[in-house]
């Protein structure tokens, strides 16, 4: 197959881009080569700003493709554009959306790909299910060969996963527990989450390219794994051979508390502090064999030895850990008042 992916250096798309290097498929990256030197040797690469359509064109000339799949698409106008891109020149157009888009609070735990599409929290949520119904008026209209994938908290070497961080990523959680000091759970740390290794990712997602039972459909791809909050740091302070100190706060009182640019109200109320457990029996029943087979601990394991190689990954964020202190501080003045 012949495939374009839009993006292709993203925490996602990198282990998409990396496993199809490997096989005799012919892939072209369509981005703005800000990260070309993590580009596999065999891949081509078209260096344009997608937003440049008249370029894009130019560029890629009358070239057709089996896939075209889109990583970087948040808005409906860069769906439109990207319908007028492709149309007639791709046989599948595959649109990376979100699981944070179903309805917040579901009605059931188990989320299935019929679970409705729902978020009044966060915005990029929103915006994720106006793409999708963008795709699919176009699929039943003029019968646009769409596929519409919805990742959760999907994770690679470059970044641990947790629950609650500042702008600057993870790190300083990390640092924190390294130095021994509680660290903010939200919730009482027992809802249920779960964390996908992106190369487990990467397998389900190519296994849907050019596969026909794919069009016209939405699939979630997902470990099996289910952990609770408080699991999952405590097998962080594990790897790190610490004492996991929880300081657990009310996800409302996080979203209340918190600066806006940490966007807790959605990360948090719109996403994360609702217990959820994927199932994926309809990508196994497409993808046959599919299995996600990295554990969390031993994703964190991997993650914790390649950030300890890279130190330009361990970004400080002393604003984050300040707020961190102020609200335990002030808590526990509360209780104790």
């Amino acid at each position: 197959m012949r495939i374009l992916i839009i993006g292709g250096t993203g925490t996602i798309s990198s282990a998409i881009t990396r496993q199809l290097a490997q096989t005799d498929h012919e892939l072209w990256l369509l981005n703005r080569g800000n990260r070309s030197n993590e580009v596999p040797r065999g891949v081509k690469q078209v260096i344009v700003d997608i937003n440049n359509e008249a370029e894009v064109l130019r560029l890629l000339g009358d070239t057709q493709f089996d896939a075209v799949c889109e990583f970087i698409g948040f808005l409906p106008s860069q769906v439109e554009r990207d319908h007028r891109l492709f149309a007639g020149r791709t046989r599948q157009y595959v649109y990376i959306s979100s699981a944070s888009a179903y309805n917040k609070p579901a009605r059931s735990h188990v989320i299935t790909e019929g679970t409705t599409l729902a978020n009044p929290y966060w915005q990029y949520s929103r915006d994720k299910i106006a793409c999708e119904e963008l795709l699919m008026k176009y699929y039943r209209e003029e019968g646009f060969p769409v596929t519409i994938v919805r990742p959760s908290h999907t994770y690679c070497e470059r970044s641990i996963p947790v629950g609650l961080h500042g702008t600057q990523g993870s790190w300083q959680v990390i640092k924190r527990m390294m130095q021994g000091k509680s660290v903010l759970v939200h919730g009482d740390g027992s809802s249920l989450w779960t964390m996908t290794w992106n190369e487990d990712f990467a397998r389900g997602y190519i296994g849907l390219l050019g596969n026909p039972h794919a069009i016209g459909e939405a699939f979630q791809i997902m470990s099996d794994e289910s952990l609770t909050w408080d699991q999952i740091y405590h097998t962080i302070a594990d790897a790190l051979g610490v004492e996991f100190k929880p300081y657990h706060v009310a996800s409302t009182t996080l979203a209340r508390l918190a600066p806006k640019e940490y966007d807790v109200e959605g990360n948090l109320l719109g996403d994360k502090a609702v217990s959820v457990v994927f199932d994926c029996s309809k990508l196994k029943r497409v993808v046959p064999g599919f299995k996600a087979t990295v554990r969390y601990d031993e994703g964190v394991r991997r993650c914790l030895a390649y950030i300890q190689e890279h130190p330009e990954l361990q970004r400080d964020d002393s604003a984050f850990d300040a707020w961190c202190d102020h609200v335990i501080d002030t808590l526990e003045m509360a209780i104790n008042s």
